[in-house]
């Protein structure tokens, strides 16, 4: 027990942390490569690539330590979603693979259709990402069909259903959202005109997709609401969540662009702490027999040893990367210029 909570939670947060990490930070560099493919012009697209081009990298990271957390902190569950989810991960991580392929080939070669066939696998690799994240956490809501010996008994089809589709449009237009504010700081002359014309479109697009997908998930999956109502003073973060994206627009529309891209981090980080709200305890939820084949923090979990080693690791491991992000953000702050040393 640490501050009267057990190990176990103490893992789930930790990782919640690194998922929230990921989302936020990861989260734009996404939506910049979805929205690279909406510019024709060379120079155009070289700025978009070249405002995530010094944090792309590092911000991939915390994807890094959310899977190597569920390794070490929760083993049961890891071995099942690599081997449940083996063909949606391969296309994720063959998703990530072209992403930085693409990133670091597009301007070794001037040729027209060398950048093009780049562009095209940076627009892909990107939207895959964002879509496959999506997907996975849209399963994770509303379960896949496990056994009881925590085997996967189902097939694609079990995990690509509206609901989950649906989760996973709302990620890309989240992440779509959260690029085109990024944008909008980094971005100057026309190009910043251009862009900040996209945002408002961009805005209705994520609230009309996760006014949707609240309304499904509060139908459907009404196990993700349940201890709201057992706890009432959680709405809370239901209710930060809200006031976040609606600050949102309102920032935008009075040119306070560096607040509207800080909300818009806080709306993604209100709806993961939602998600890890509702989830808790389940990992992983069975469709077949909820109550006993669901995989748990406390069913899958490592030793009490391991957990102390991990934590150890944390604190010291933790403040270093968050560091390093803050050295290379300030370092790179600004707006995008570009000269021969750009991609």
């Amino acid at each position: 027990m640490l501050l009267g909570i057990d190990f176990n939670t103490w893992w789930f947060v930790v990782i919640m942390l690194c998922i929230i990490g990921y989302t936020v930070l990861d989260g734009f560099d996404l939506g910049v490569g979805i929205l690279h493919i909406c510019v024709k012009n060379d120079y155009e697209r070289r700025v978009f690539m070249n405002a995530i081009g010094p944090v792309w990298d590092g911000n991939a990271v915390w994807l890094v330590i959310v899977v190597g957390g569920l390794f070490a902190g929760f083993p049961g569950t890891y071995a099942t979603i690599m081997s449940s989810f083996y063909i949606p991960i391969t296309v994720f991580i063959a998703g990530l693979i072209l992403r930085a392929v693409a990133i670091e080939f597009r301007g070794k070669n001037e040729s027209r259709s060398w950048r093009r066939l780049w562009d095209s696998v940076f627009f892909s690799a990107s939207l895959t990402i964002a879509f496959g994240a999506g997907i996975l956490i849209g399963n994770m809501i509303q379960g896949i069909p496990l056994d009881s010996a925590e085997d996967f008994t189902g097939d694609l089809g079990d995990m690509l259903t509206p609901y989950t589709i649906l989760v996973g449009i709302t990620a890309v237009a989240c992440f779509i959202m959260h690029g085109i504010l990024y944008l909008v700081m980094k971005t100057e002359g026309a190009l910043h005109d251009k862009v900040r014309g996209w945002v408002n479109r961009c805005i209705i697009f994520f609230i009309v997709s996760y006014y949707i997908t609240t309304m499904a998930t509060l139908i459907y999956q009404p196990h993700m609401v349940s201890r709201l109502r057992d706890r009432p003073y959680l709405f809370i973060f239901a209710l930060i969540s809200m006031l976040a994206i609606a600050n949102v627009p309102r920032l935008v529309s009075k040119a306070k662009d560096g607040m509207a891209f800080l909300f818009s981090g806080l709306s993604i980080a209100s709806l993961i702490v939602l998600f890890a709200i509702g989830l808790y305890p389940v990992l992983l939820r069975s469709t077949v027999n909820p109550e006993h084949n669901s995989l748990t923090i406390y069913n899958t979990g490592s030793s009490l040893l391991t957990y102390k080693i991990l934590m150890i690791i944390v604190a010291i491991g933790m403040p270093l990367v968050l560091v390093y992000g803050t050295i290379v953000y300030r370092t790179f702050r600004g707006r995008v210029k570009i000269d021969r040393h750009s991609y």
